[in-house]
């Protein structure tokens, strides 16, 4: 829907919601994304820590408190200098050691007909944990922030309805391939850790591609969540940066000053600041604490989506590329969905209740 928004009307998210909705309006959907891509941030380098401690083996390494500043001052100058583009290839190669998680997956023979079955009919349970966990799922899968970046990101490179046939092939087939992955790793550490194996830490989690790639699993855990980590913790604050700024009308740019553009270099560099200090807490549960980030990410995701919603079935804006009834029909239920176990989710924490 984003997507089809950039292509139509060549605009960003941030600049229809203002447009649209009014300075008030705007504000409570900035709110949303800053909350939620503070709490993404913040991940982010938490999974660079966990990178450190899984390429180190040891839960306890001293080398995240030099290693984790080091990586938020570089991705800093990057970004600021202009050179981010030329290394951001080189992170998402990296990132690439998570497609071991396919023939690992293999290797350790689970139950084919239990996961074919799960597809299709999943086990469903409304447990402090297991909701604990769908949401912070949720949250990860559709992040606020990818909608903002994906409809700035078609805008920005001109694409018009004549080449939206191909904007769209990117997509579905993006998606495609990132729940593939998604659950070839399900299936991985399903089958190698469940139930005996709980993962507490990251280095518990590389454990799953033992039986692949053997000695070697850590390391391949490691560099693909390191590069992953880096990739994505220069992204969020850039993009939470312009969304907002845009929004408002603030002066932007990377190639802009302090003086020139306070709020832009403010939250760019204040989010950086605030994953690294987060990171190096002492004795951080990293695993217990990303995913109640993401948690939070669910929650804060219904707000955006309805403006997303609203602005997609706006005829004036959007004319004959409205959402169709499936496109609606699979949108509210989204939103619906997600509200729904967000709030069993904080019954569930505020009143102890297994519903």
């Amino acid at each position: 829907m984003c997507a089809r928004m950039g292509a139509v009307t060549g605009k960003g998210l941030a600049d229809l919601i203002r447009e649209q909705f009014g300075v008030r309006w705007t504000a409570l959907a900035m709110l949303a994304l800053l909350i939620a891509n503070t709490g993404v941030t913040v991940s982010e380098f938490l999974g660079i820590a966990a990178a450190v401690q899984v390429l180190a083996n040891n839960p306890q390494t001293p080398f995240i408190y030099l290693i984790v500043p080091l990586a938020g001052l570089i991705l800093w100058w990057l970004v600021i200098k202009g050179s981010y583009r030329r290394v951001e290839k080189v992170f998402l190669i990296m990132s690439l050691g998570f497609l071991a998680y396919i023939p690992a997956a293999f290797a350790a023979h689970p139950d084919w007909h239990t996961v074919g079955r799960e597809l299709i009919l999943p086990s469903l349970n409304t447990s402090s944990g297991y909701l604990l966990t769908a949401v912070a799922l949720v949250g990860t899968t559709i992040s606020p922030y990818m909608q903002f970046f994906v409809q700035s990101s078609v805008a920005d490179k001109g694409i018009r309805t004549n080449d939206y046939k191909y904007e769209q092939l990117d997509i579905y087939s993006g998606t495609v391939f990132a729940m593939i992955i998604a659950a070839f790793v399900i299936i991985t550490t399903g089958a190698t850790l469940y139930p005996d194996h709980p993962v507490n830490t990251a280095l518990d989690a590389a454990f799953a591609l033992a039986a692949f790639a053997g000695k070697y699993a850590s390391l391949l855990f490691g560099i693909g969540l390191f590069g992953a980590s880096l990739l994505a913790a220069a992204v969020l604050p850039l993009s939470t940066s312009y969304a907002i700024s845009e929004a408002f009308g603030f002066e932007r740019g990377v190639s802009r000053s302090f003086k020139e553009a306070p709020v832009f270099q403010g939250i760019f560099t204040g989010l950086i600041v605030l994953g690294v200090i987060i990171a190096l807490i002492p004795g951080l549960p990293i695993i217990q604490v990303l995913i109640i980030l993401q948690d939070l990410n669910a929650a804060m995701l219904p707000i955006i989506l309805v403006f997303i919603i609203l602005l997609i079935n706006n005829r004036r804006l959007m004319g004959r590329y409205v959402n169709n009834l499936g496109f609606n029909i699979i949108a509210w239920a989204t939103v619906v969905v997600i509200t729904i176990l967000v709030v069993l989710l904080l019954l569930s924490a505020l009143f102890n209740i297994t519903l």
